[in-house]
């Protein structure tokens, strides 16, 4: 390697971020400047095709740190992805392929949208376990790949890195590496004004190898690679660089990090390192040939594909396509006591036994969440993931495993411990990732445990989220009904589950409009009221309206197993379900204000719940017959 040429590569790309800020008037130039030199080795040993950004055999690279965006851009367009310069020069502004911080699906070789500090770290630890996994079940022939990550002082700091880097430690993923570019600043300044941690110790004592480098030294670099590559454990590259590497007067600066450096600092800067200050968002023709990936990645993928075994291709092409209508779904006896965590499981079960790649687990609570894949083995030799009491990290992991491109991936808690998880979910529905999340537990129906475990805001919450859709099914036939509809649904889903036992209706509902979100279950002629419900209080709102009718008062009945489905319909439908000549009250033991879209007076939770038991609970609370139908009476 001539380190004339790889010093030229890695200012190419620190004056492609600086000037790419300064065009945008925002954005950080630093982190991509003071990681210039690692980029430009790391892009040495990693194997990706920029002609097939899908190639099941590649590296991984996340990019943990969004303040990275710069870097990440130029990189993809040195490498030949479809990331031209004037992509590059269109940085941060409305429509452009290159947004403040890169988005799976929306610019060509992003792997998965990081957005806050942290999760690109859980992102990679979920990349390197689908990795561990397919490894194990199709060989090392197969899958040998590795899965880098780049982040800094901000994504350590967040405890999300700890629970992803803990699991990974504890798995003995061998085929992650992290590299943490050390430059001991933060927005506010160095970072000794809010932490002291020797990261050294925290990684081996987790058991991760850590190497310590000179983050500016080519050989350095270089060297702690070709060692990564071949350890038995995680690998953790501490890398001290100096923020804003190259900048004329500002290096080692914080002033560096969230803003443009400004034309006269960038134009010295250039002057500095050989390059004409005149020009801008350049890239030397010899620079562009040393990283390009296009044809060396076309190769390295035809290689592979050529050494693929017959067999190995037909397991690939069924766990990339997944045949969700072979699935044998469980039935369920009608009037039977069945709480929808308990169908769950059969279901769960069922989908198992027909999809290969259909695994996940829970955090720490599979027993309770009934999440056990029966006779399926423990992960990274079988499909049942401990996670630990890790919600947060097992949320992100799952995101990155459901885009490994071989997996669907369910996570598992209780409802109320959602909060732990909610920026993983969050960017899910932003990237439509279709991780299934099993929240069980899912009222004030939990009981003793008291209000802190009791779910009251959290569907409000989850319906609120765009692109994430909501399943809480009132039995275990309409959950049956309902797993039918989210698998084909491309975006992230969640299954809202019970704790206490629920009547199993008779099977005379119009069970395909489950897919619409909300359907009739009960409609009488001449109704003045419609009772919209969905989960236990279903049942709840028949057997409400068959004693409204001993008062001479009609009443409709509405499942709403997935509210997020029923706003997408149009009028036409919507109207189908809810006669506007009625009055319409919403019954839920939650918050429930997003019904008022269609509901005129919404009985809910206006209070956090108690501690006693269910049934008590729902008395006190007026989720019983006789307190429902007063309420209803009393507002006609």
């Amino acid at each position: 390697m001539s380190n004339n040429l790889l010093q030229k590569q890695a200012d190419t790309i620190r004056f492609l971020a600086s000037d790419m800020v300064q065009k945008a008037n925002s954005g950080h130039p630093g982190a991509p400047m003071g990681l210039a030199d690692i980029a430009t080795i790391l892009s040495k040993h990693l194997n990706v095709n920029p002609g097939n950004e899908k190639w099941l055999n590649r590296d991984r690279l996340v990019f943990s740190g969004g303040h990275a965006t710069g870097l990440v851009y130029s990189l993809l367009h040195l490498w030949g992805f479809d990331v031209s310069i004037d992509d590059i020069k269109n940085f941060r502004q409305t429509h452009s392929k290159t947004p403040g911080h890169p988005e799976y699906g929306h610019t060509h070789g992003v792997e998965i949208t990081t957005g806050p500090l942290g999760q690109g770290i859980a992102n990679a630890v979920g990349f390197a376990m689908a990795a561990k996994y397919a490894k194990n079940i199709l060989s090392s022939d197969v899958i040998n790949h590795k899965v880098y990550c780049l982040c800094g002082d901000g994504d350590l700091q967040e405890g999300l890195s700890y629970e992803a880097t803990a699991t990974a430690g504890h798995l003995g993923l061998d085929n992650l590496v992290i590299i943490y570019d050390s430059n001991e600043i933060t927005i506010e300044g160095d970072t000794s004004i809010a932490w002291s941690e020797d990261v050294k110790k925290r990684f081996e004592a987790i058991d991760f190898e850590v190497l310590e480098i000179d983050g500016h030294d080519f050989t350095q670099i270089d060297e702690a690679l070709v060692k990564a590559k071949d350890a038995s454990k995680p690998v953790m590259i501490i890398a001290h660089t100096a923020i804003g590497k190259g900048a004329a007067t500002m290096e080692g600066s914080h002033h560096t990090h969230g803003a443009p450096l400004g034309e006269e600092e960038i134009a010295a800067s250039k002057v500095k390192a050989g390059f004409n200050p005149e020009e801008k968002f350049v890239v030397p023709a010899e620079v562009k040939a040393a990283f390009d990936k296009s044809q060396t990645g076309a190769e390295i993928e035809k290689a592979w594909n050529d050494s693929l075994s017959n067999e190995a291709k037909t397991e690939i092409e069924k766990l990339q396509n997944p045949d969700f209508d072979s699935i044998v779904y469980p039935e369920f006896e009608a009037d039977t006591s069945v709480a929808t965590r308990d169908s769950n499981h059969k279901i769960l079960n069922a989908i198992s036994e027909a999809i290969p790649g259909f695994m996940g687990g829970s955090a720490d609570l599979a027993p309770s969440n009934k999440t056990e894949l029966k006779g399926a083995g423990d992960f990274p030799n079988g499909k049942n993931i401990h996670f630990g009491i890790k919600e947060h990290a097992m949320a992100s992991i799952c995101n990155a495993m459901n885009l490994y491109g071989l997996f669907r991936v369910f996570s598992a808690t209780f409802f109320v411990f959602s909060d732990y998880l909610k920026p993983a979910a969050r960017i899910a529905a932003l990237a439509s990732i279709p991780q299934h999340f099993v929240w069980t537990h899912d009222s004030i129906g939990v009981g003793e445990d008291g209000p802190t475990h009791q779910p009251i805001e959290h569907l409000t919450q989850f319906r609120a989220l765009p692109n994430f859709y909501t399943f809480r099914p009132a039995d275990a036939s309409e959950n049956v009904k309902c797993w039918q509809t989210a698998l084909k649904i491309n975006a992230p889903t969640a299954f809202v589950c019970s704790r206490q036992g629920l009547k199993v209706l008779k099977d005379d509902r119009a069970f395909g409009d489950v897919k619409n979100g909300a359907y009739l279950v009960k409609k009488r002629d001449n109704a003045s009221v419609t009772i919209m419900a969905s989960g236990s209080e279903l049942m709840l709102a028949l057997q409400t309206a068959c004693s409204l009718e001993d008062e001479g008062v009609n009443a409709n009945v509405v499942s709403v197993p997935c509210y997020d489905l029923f706003v997408e319909q149009d009028k036409s439908y919507i109207e189908q379900v809810i006669d506007k000549n009625t009055k319409v009250f919403a019954v839920e033991a939650a918050r429930g204000l997003e019904y008022y879209k269609f509901a005129d007076i919404v009985i809910g939770m206006e209070t956090f719940g108690a501690s006693g038991p269910a049934n008590d609970l729902f008395e006190e609370f007026g989720f019983t017959t006789s307190k429902l139908k007063a309420n209803i009476l009393a507002n006609l």
